[in-house]
């Protein structure tokens, strides 16, 4: 408590306390006040019991914030300084150390306030395919993609493109020159299947691929950060060491571990992740042989491509939406080859194994159980003609490539040998 009422007499006498020495009578005249601020103060009668306690707001948290003089830049700049070298001189740790620290966050914020006031600005603004809209959360988390610094959501306007989700503050957006990411997946939606094609920093004239920003192995002047997914160089700016599964080093190698990439390729690899593109019977036919899961999600794959055309047909199928079962993966009631990279992370992981034998035994179920209008359009085996009803999706099933007739899988086999 001792310390406290020192504390908030030492504030109430030093309200800037960044101010320059002030004179011998200057001193005088200060100690004389608080001399007779303290004899006033133990002069005031005490307050009865029950009654509230008002205190001073002014005199227990000033940060030096409504002087006149701290209306410019300028000053503003010049009391940063000044309070920096008052930090640097207190004892560490110490509750005064603390107290200057917090009014240096102050005067920054106002130094950043002044910058960039909180005006009018249109909440939709259109650049390089960019689609920007004006963000309203206060969240101070954020990181301004353009100038890699701390967006101030309290002070600062900050915009937010719906395409890519490239973040940036509204003084930044007339300085962005990389177009839209989504552009690129919209007009060109293909992997670099090439496994960190490097090229050198000559082929790039020793600058930054996205911002030409001047760079170098040694630090000098800026630091090179290689992208594991284009295989160039960037600076600190455009590459912030994120982490991403690198599309190539998977169909080529089954490698999912993370590797370092561009600000620029997370945001396509992002964008990237759900889309079908990687037809892998073509890229690398030999990891069939090697992965055992691809094999089984392929068999899977073409059974509920046999399954379709029951639901098609099907009323109470169509009523029940059974093929929405699939709705977050449409390629897979279209073809059984094209492959997204979150379709190969789920292989490897095991979920996607585990949800398409449930939708699998779902689809099943209703054919062959449930509907009496799917029962009947199975198949009676053309060399036996014995047996329970075939469908062409089971195991043990066999399909005629000419006419579509199903057949028990060992007669079928031993009738090719025959012919």
């Amino acid at each position: 408590m001792e310390y406290d009422e020192k504390l908030a007499r030492f504030r109430q006498a030093h309200l800037n306390p960044f101010n320059k020495e002030i004179g011998p009578r200057q001193h005088e005249q200060r100690a004389s006040e608080e001399t007779s601020e303290v004899a006033s103060e133990e002069a005031l009668p005490e307050l009865p019991p029950g009654e509230p306690e008002f205190c001073c707001t002014e005199r227990v948290m000033d940060l030096g914030l409504s002087e006149d003089h701290f209306s410019r830049p300028v000053q503003l700049r010049q009391a940063i300084e000044e309070c920096k070298q008052v930090i640097l001189e207190l004892p560490e740790h110490s509750e005064k150390q603390k107290d200057a620290v917090v009014r240096l966050i102050h005067l920054r914020l106002k130094l950043q306030e002044l910058k960039d006031p909180n005006e009018d600005e249109p909440n939709i603004r259109v650049l390089l395919e960019h689609r920007f809209y004006k963000e309203k959360s206060k969240s101070v988390k954020q990181t301004c993609d353009k100038c890699n610094t701390i967006i101030w959501g309290l002070i600062q306007t900050w915009y937010t493109c719906t395409g890519c989700y490239y973040r940036c503050h509204s003084k930044c957006l007339n300085l962005i020159s990389k177009p839209c990411v989504r552009s690129k997946v919209s007009h060109q939606a293909e992997y670099e299947l090439n496994i960190c094609p490097e090229t050198g920093l000559d082929s790039q004239d020793y600058r930054c691929a996205e911002c030409r920003a001047p760079i170098s192995l040694r630090g000098v002047p800026s630091e090179a950060r290689q992208c594991d997914y284009t295989g160039q160089y960037y600076c600190s700016h455009c590459h912030w060491n994120d982490l991403a599964v690198i599309p190539a080093r998977v169909v080529h190698n089954w490698d999912f571990e993370p590797r370092k990439v561009s600000r620029c390729s997370m945001r396509y690899l992002a964008l990237m992740v759900s889309r079908p593109v990687l037809r892998l019977r073509e890229i690398n036919p030999l990891l069939f042989n090697y992965v055992e899961e691809l094999v089984e999600i392929r068999k899977l794959r073409q059974d509920i491509l046999l399954m379709k055309p029951y639901f098609i047909t099907c009323k109470e199928a169509m009523e029940a939406r059974l093929l929405l079962q699939l709705q977050d993966r449409q390629h897979f009631v279209e073809n059984d080859e094209m492959y997204s990279i979150q379709d190969l992370l789920d292989a490897h992981t095991g979920r996607l194994g585990c949800s398409l034998t449930e939708t699998h035994t779902l689809f099943a179920k209703h054919i062959k159980l449930d509907c009496e209008r799917c029962q009947a359009k199975g198949f009676v085996c053309e060399l036996c003609r014995e047996g329970d009803v075939l469908f062409p999706f089971d195991s043990h099933t066999s399909v005629c490539t000419e006419c579509s007739a199903v057949f028990h899988r060992l007669l079928f086999q031993l009738h090719q040998l025959l012919i």
